[in-house]
């Protein structure tokens, strides 16, 4: 399958962490694209989504450069003058706006960007680029990442949609330190771009928990070339979405130290919020995703998580069901034991929270919680 026409990829080493390894990414549209973004809502922004932010108000965008090793945030004026600098210098050498060029940073807090190693590589990174190089760009994206995260979708009509992401830690819904990145090549208006974006976060990104912490840096860019005329929007909508939930699901297959995805599901809650915050809360607790590392059957910890939440609910009226196995139901354990941890044991593994009080739902994303997740973080900027 082809990529989206209009697009071309490069990336190189700057030696920003290890002269052997990719470390800037850049996107470029050979034609004006339409744009739209969606950023962290961490209080505590990076230079790169401050500037994103500011930039994706532009009718159009034609590139995006992405770094990995240093976050630019919490770096204050220095980190934007160096941002600023390297802008401007790319856009002098592409003889486009510097307001067209997309920012976007992942790795470390606190130090930013060496701008001295990055300009004088910029040539280098133009003269790369070329339609087939995407995959090397989702290399020079990933921090903590074991595999380069790449979905690519082609609907009836032959419009291709290309997603590219990289995220493993501080990953926590209200976007889930993750980056993301959808071309196409179909033809769409700005403000349907953004509201195709927004919805499609909603039931994917915002969709996933790794460790519930929301990262300074975290960005979702959409592209569109305007190359094809959409005939189907509703199945054009269904691939875009698509496209981020597959993107979605690898972050999370990929969390750092991870050794399983597990799915929590709440129905019959009074209000989809409800729902929501009831997954969230089994969702992000460390007892119960240690638990699932160790198959531990310790049912005990999910209504716990349950309660934290202070949503009254009859706690005797919950059923909680194990990839579709009865688990528990009044209090009393309802399968084998046996046949309840070789499930709890899978790569895959579901879980089902009843209530009773309402029609409503909502799912949550997350992996188990083990040593290696530990030992990733402990020494991640040494």
């Amino acid at each position: 399958m082809n990529i989206p026409e209009g697009f071309l990829f490069s990336a190189i080493s700057c030696g920003i962490r290890r002269k052997d390894r990719l470390d800037l990414g850049f996107i470029l549209c050979q034609d004006k694209a339409t744009s739209a973004g969606v950023f962290t809502k961490n209080t505590v922004k990076a230079v790169p989504v401050i500037i994103g932010k500011r930039h994706i108000k532009e009718r159009f965008a034609r590139a995006i450069i992405v770094n990995s090793g240093v976050a630019n945030a919490c770096t204050g004026s220095e980190g934007f003058l160096g941002a600023e600098k390297i802008l401007a210098e790319l856009s002098n050498l592409l003889r486009i706006k510097k307001e067209e060029i997309l920012p976007a940073s992942t790795g470390v807090i606190g130090e930013p960007l060496p701008v001295e190693k990055i300009i004088p590589k910029l040539p280098d990174l133009i003269q790369g680029l070329s339609p087939e190089n995407y995959t090397d760009f989702a290399r020079a994206i990933m921090t903590t990442d074991t595999f380069p995260k790449v979905v690519l979708k082609q609907t009836k009509n032959d419009i291709v949609i290309l997603g590219i992401a990289k995220g493993a830690g501080m990953i926590a819904p209200n976007m889930a330190t993750m980056l993301g990145f959808v071309l196409t090549d179909g033809r769409i208006e700005k403000e349907d771009l953004q509201k195709l974006l927004n919805k499609a976060v909603d039931e994917s990104f915002n969709k996933i928990t790794v460790d519930g912490d929301m990262s300074t840096n975290d960005t979702v860019y959409a592209l569109a070339s305007n190359r094809k005329e959409i005939k189907d929007w509703k199945e054009f909508e269904t691939y875009f979405t698509e496209v981020c939930r597959e993107l979605a699901r690898m972050i999370v297959r990929d969390g750092e130290g991870a050794s399983k995805v597990i799915k929590v599901i709440v129905k019959g809650a009074k209000t989809k919020r409800e729902a929501e915050i009831l997954a969230r809360a089994v969702a992000e607790s460390p007892l119960v995703k240690t638990a699932f590392y160790g198959a531990d059957l310790n049912w005990g910890r999910i209504y716990s998580a349950l309660g934290k939440t202070q949503i009254p609910f009859d706690p005797e009226e919950i059923e909680i069901y194990l990839n579709n196995i009865p688990w528990v139901r009044n209090f009393k354990v309802e399968a084998e034991e046996e046949v309840l941890r070789k499930e709890m044991a899978k790569e895959d593994v579901e879980i089902l929270i009843k209530l009773k009080r309402g029609k409503q739902s909502s799912w949550i994303m997350t992996c188990d919680l083990t040593e290696e997740y530990i030992k990733i973080n402990a020494s991640y900027r040494s």
